[in-house]
């Protein structure tokens, strides 16, 4: 009794193991589990060649971006402006409030004036405040105008959630965006030349043109570590920590946005969280939606062997790729993941190995990838499917002229013997 009561456990010990294994195997091949914990409510990273999202959470939120409003700033003046421009201090400059955690330049008079250069990197490395007002009364004139010259921008990125109120990020209920919009922003200010290389300098000395100079340090506390070469750092109370951030890692270039992380006496969280999400996106494989080679849809195609004549057959195409079909399985991506296949006109004749008979478009979030399907069948191999036919259909023309010939060389004969009769 006792041995069969010690059987039975371990019956059930099996089934357990087993069942935990088996969901464990399910969740990592879904691709979605060890997902890192972050104290951030939302982010993404992207692939910065491609554009593809790689870890999402929470991206389609509605969000304060903070100072991280500074690199849309950033890229109007570099579309505007030279590096060498000079920029005026202006009254709306010098009205920007500072605090501990909100700062202007070193006090500067108004009508003194700095370099494009200077300014650039005052509003990126520094993130004054002021410095977005002097760009915006450069650039459109006055901050009405240039507010407008951002929402226009961000409609041209397609940023479709989001709006701008001012150029410095100042806190004001109707100035957000999302994470998401966010990437699209950081994507292309990083792909700007001058942009990059402002976020990417850890110190500047700026000079006014009174001889004033002082000493500025990129507030970008991981610039330099790990592979991080750039970035915008963002925070007011409402907002909470926000972070932008670029890699090149092996010489792939991954960029990171947190938004509304923790602000701690150490400012440690939000860099944290930036480093979970970067390393894990380094180390995610994509997930595989069809194998190269194999079959992505079948297709049935009807035809006659002889041509116009004789019996129809009906067939079976399967479609492949020959390529791997992948995607970032993610809460994003997976949301809007569909896939569209269009077909060039098929027939039995057009059918080659090598030659594509129509595309899969892969549609993810932001992000269209195309792949050329490949029939596995081939007029060829029809051929010679198709042989036992074509043999029949030739021995009964064989036949055929047998026949013919008999009969010419039966008429032909029987007139010779009316010829020798007569």
């Amino acid at each position: 009794m006792k041995l069969k009561n010690k059987s039975f456990l371990s019956l059930i010990v099996i089934f357990l193991m087993v069942s935990i294994s088996s969901n464990v195997f399910a969740a990592d091949s879904d691709g979605i589990t060890d997902l890192p914990t972050i104290y951030g409510k939302a982010a993404i990273t992207v692939d910065v060649a491609t554009g593809e999202i790689i870890y999402a959470k929470n991206v389609d939120k509605q969000m304060y971006p903070a100072s991280t409003t500074k690199l849309m700033t950033a890229l109007l003046l570099a579309e505007n402006r030279e590096k060498t421009d000079e920029i005026k201090y202006t009254e709306t400059a010098k009205d920007q409030p500072a605090d501990s955690l909100n700062v202007n330049f070193h006090p500067i008079g108004i009508d003194e004036k700095m370099s494009s250069a200077d300014v650039m990197d005052g509003l990126l490395l520094y993130s004054a405040n002021d410095a977005a007002y002097m760009i915006a009364d450069s650039v459109g004139k006055n901050s009405t105008n240039f507010t407008k010259m951002m929402n226009d921008k961000a409609d041209k990125l397609n940023m479709t959630a989001t709006h701008f109120v001012t150029p410095n990020g100042l806190h004001r209920p109707d100035h957000f965006t999302t994470p998401y919009d966010m990437s699209i922003l950081s994507r292309s200010a990083f792909l700007n030349p001058w942009v990059k290389e402002s976020m990417n300098t850890k110190q500047k000395t700026i000079s006014t043109s009174k001889g004033t100079t002082f000493n500025i340090e990129n507030s970008n506390k991981i610039l330099g570590v790990d592979g991080c070469i750039g970035g915008k750092t963002g925070f007011t109370t409402p907002a909470g920590r926000c972070l932008v951030a670029f890699y090149e890692r092996n010489g792939r270039q991954i960029m990171g946005v947190v938004m509304e992380s923790v602000y701690d006496a150490k400012d440690t969280y939000v860099f944290n969280d930036m480093e979970s999400i970067i390393n894990h996106s380094y180390n995610l494989k994509p997930t595989k939606l069809h194998a190269n080679n194999s079959t992505i849809r079948t297709e049935t195609l009807k035809y006659k062997p002889l041509g116009f004549i004789g019996v129809e057959k009906t067939i079976s195409v399967p479609l492949v790729s020959k390529e791997d079909v992948m995607y970032y399985n993610n809460e994003a991506n997976k949301k809007d993941l569909k896939e569209n296949i269009n077909l060039t006109s098929m027939s039995v004749s057009s059918l080659k190995e090598n030659k594509s008979v129509g595309t899969l478009k892969l549609t993810e979030k932001g992000k269209v990838k195309t792949y050329k399907l490949y029939s596995t069948v081939s007029k060829g191999s029809l051929l010679k499917k198709d042989m036992p036919i074509y043999l029949t259909a030739i021995g009964i023309f064989i036949l055929f002229l047998i026949g013919i010939a008999f009969i010419i060389r039966t008429i032909n004969h029987n007139k010779r013997k009316r010829i020798r009769y007569k």
